[in-house]
């Protein structure tokens, strides 16, 4: 089995500063964490780095950290942090994320979304940056809550230009594995209504973090059908969102082997629709993000 897994974050609080951190996330989590956090039977395995809320005046430090640990992490890829509502500041800023030199490049930026004020995706800042990153050749990851789903949509329709892959499902309610909801109507409508920009993918990933770590695949399964159905086998990219997903109990702990357990769920609800897997856990990642 390949793992190209398209949703990893990686962190060191003796590096950069991170004001979100706190709890079971609170500790370092980078290569020597990573690498207790394997996927069983992956005969080969890389990653596209997702950038993790350091404070912005750091996000140029973050992606020359995760280059110079890309060599014991598998990163191939960098979504880089970027805001991209400061007008001039953001086209520096974009200038400066083309002009670093390291062993792995920016393939994208993610501006995190789901704690912005609704419809900030659609003001003519954020647009007017969005359409530079076409300029520059990025990617964009539109991390959003449910019903920040059409401001996605909005913004694939005013750039129609740009690749965006809307990340955890766009986040549904999905209940616990002891009390699972049902995908809810708003958030199957606005899901279809986003997958009809044929340059929109979807990860499938954080549906583990939803579940408040407490999930099980038949819990899932509607949801990744929902996704499966929206945009097609070809737009599906799995993502383990480590470690964020990791948690799980109650009081929650960090599971090493949660990432395994993911990647494996999904391979088996993949198999059992008839889809190819390995598009979903490698090609329709490295095809979204440009790497091998």
């Amino acid at each position: 089995m390949r793992l190209l897994d398209s949703h990893l974050h990686l962190w060191d609080p003796s590096r950069l500063y991170y004001e979100w951190l706190a709890g079971p996330l609170a500790p370092r989590f980078a290569a020597e964490e990573l690498a207790h956090a394997g996927v069983d039977g992956a005969e080969r395995a890389a990653a596209i780095f997702v950038q993790a809320e350091c404070i912005e005046s750091q996000f140029l430090d973050e992606v020359r950290w995760v280059s110079e640990t890309a060599a014991h992490t598998g990163v191939v890829g960098i979504v880089a942090g970027a805001r991209l509502d400061r007008g001039e500041r953001t086209t520096a800023h974009l200038a400066a994320l083309a002009g670093l030199e390291g062993a792995v490049g920016v393939v994208g930026v993610r501006h995190n979304l789901q704690d912005e004020p609704d419809a900030t995706a659609r003001s003519d800042a954020f647009l007017t940056g969005a359409a530079a990153l076409v300029a520059h050749g990025l990617r964009f990851d539109a991390c959003v809550r449910a019903h920040q789903l059409p401001d996605v949509s909005d913004l694939a329709a005013a750039v129609p230009a740009l690749p965006i892959v809307l990340d955890h499902l766009g986040k549904p309610s999905i209940g616990t594995a002891a009390d699972p909801l049902r995908p809810a109507a708003a958030w199957l409508s606005d899901l279809q209504e986003l997958a009809a920009h044929p340059q929109v993918s979807v990860k499938l990933s954080g549906l583990p973090a939803e579940a408040g770590g407490s999930w099980s695949p038949a819990q899932v399964a509607p949801f990744l059908d929902a996704a499966a159905e929206a945009f097609g086998p070809d737009r599906l990219l799995w993502g383990s969102d480590w470690p964020v997903s990791a948690l799980g109990g109650d009081p929650k702990e960090y599971h090493p082997a949660s990432r395994d357990r993911w990647a494996q769920a999904v391979a088996d609800w993949a198999d059992a629709r008839g889809l190819d897997v390995d598009a979903i856990l490698w090609d329709n990642a490295a095809r979204f993000y440009g790497v091998a």
